[in-house]
């Protein structure tokens, strides 16, 4: 019987507890949706030192002509405390035409939907002529280590080459068909320590405070925008997200401070030259602090960098946005806002842009889905497989 319907689909998901890096039997229920329609499925799993290892899923049906690739991600986010739910977070509870719980529309709805979308076309023997595979890892809401771009890798190193890729995130801010994602901002996050000397509040000529110069630092990163701007992309962005002495004592000099900062950026920069902008404002307004000379500073960057990108691909773009205002008559909105997705790693190997469901409850107690909505995603789906390989042909 083939998995035509996006709810049992999503049920059957929901059910599996995958909360990051857990497969949790995600991937064996995909696998086994999969099989029924003849899609060749492999599940390598990847390891580094200091993460976890994580099974990921890649599967193919095709052998040749233009290639589609649909990517997404079955882990999930903790459900966190379970008196805040009001039917169990895994147990895929429909009330009132919603199906409940975690990864519904984060994203397990999205996988859900791409599988029926494509089931239902094998069952009229409408396939089109050419290859689609899925890429799902199970790290994504992780460190995004040994998922997505080790995957990507893998499959290229067996010779997979893909055409397109479309991302199943949650994309719609209030109703399906309002936006569709065609780039990201970039992401540098980064630590800087400014260290001085401990000592007595009551002598402080016999101590340096590192707070001192905080304030010439902060107007120094906040205050001058980065930059107004561009007509893909809203200005860039940076927040300080902490200031920490470690220091419990109110009559202790701290030796030092650590402030951490997360820059949204767009394509005014890359990682390299914005890098170079927060050294320059850094050292600029240290310089001109009165105890310049007493503080030594050292910025450390964090996690990993996500480069800015934008999908030019106008086949690409079209066909989906076509798709969603065929099924749904509105013209979605072509965004470049929000975080970043896995989709930042998937460009460096083909276009991509991202759809999927409406996001208001992601990550959130008592997540749901509205069942018709599953029924308009796996439509709208349906459409741009059907349209985009007929561009292809």
């Amino acid at each position: 019987m083939y998995p035509t319907d996006p709810v049992a689909n999503l049920a059957a998901l929901i059910a599996c507890p995958s909360v990051t890096p857990q497969e949790a039997g995600s991937l064996t229920v995909l696998e086994q949706q999969l099989a029924t329609l003849s899609f060749e499925v492999e599940r390598p799993i990847f390891s580094e030192d200091g993460t976890p290892d994580v099974e990921n899923l890649l599967a193919r049906y095709g052998s040749a002509g233009p290639h589609l690739a649909f990517a997404g991600h079955t882990d999930v986010v903790p459900p966190g405390d379970l008196q805040d739910w009001r039917h169990p977070p895994f147990a895929a509870v429909v009330e009132n035409g919603r199906l409940f719980g975690r990864g519904a529309v984060d994203m397990k709805g999205g996988i859900a939907c791409f599988v029926a979308a494509v089931a239902r076309l094998h069952q009229r023997n409408a396939l089109p002529q050419g290859q689609i595979s899925l890429l799902i890892t199970g790290d994504e809401e992780g460190p995004s280590v040994n998922g997505t771009e080790k995957l990507l890798a893998y499959a290229l190193a067996q010779g997979q080459q893909y055409d397109a890729c479309l991302v199943g995130e949650p994309t719609n801010p209030d109703a399906l068909g309002d936006m569709m994602k065609i780039g990201r901002r970039g992401s540098l996050s980064g630590v800087l320590t400014l260290t001085g000397r401990l000592g007595h509040v009551a002598y402080p000529h016999l101590a340096s405070n590192p707070l001192r110069a905080v304030a010439a630092v902060l107007q120094a990163l906040q205050q001058e925008p980065l930059d107004n701007g561009t007509p893909d992309f809203q200005p860039s962005n940076l927040e300080v997200t902490g200031i920490d002495t470690g220091n419990p004592a109110v009559n202790v000099i701290p030796a030092r401070v650590k402030l951490a900062f997360n820059i949204r950026f767009n394509d005014v920069w890359n990682v390299a030259s914005l890098k170079g902008e927060v050294q320059r404002r850094v050292s600029e307004a240290l310089a001109s602090s009165s105890i310049s000379g007493d503080i030594a500073q050292n910025l450390e960057w964090r996690e990993r960098a996500g480069e800015v990108f934008l999908t030019r691909d106008e086949s690409l773009v079209q066909s989906l946005a076509g798709a969603i205002e065929q099924v749904t008559g509105r013209h979605p909105q072509l965004s470049t806002s929000g975080g970043t997705s896995d989709a930042r790693f998937i460009k460096n190997y083909c276009p991509v842009v991202e759809f999927g469901l409406v996001g208001q409850t992601m990550h959130m107690a008592n997540e749901y889905v509205a069942l018709s909505d599953l029924e308009t995603l796996t439509a709208i789906y349906e459409t741009f497989i059907t349209g985009w390989f007929a561009t292809h042909a």
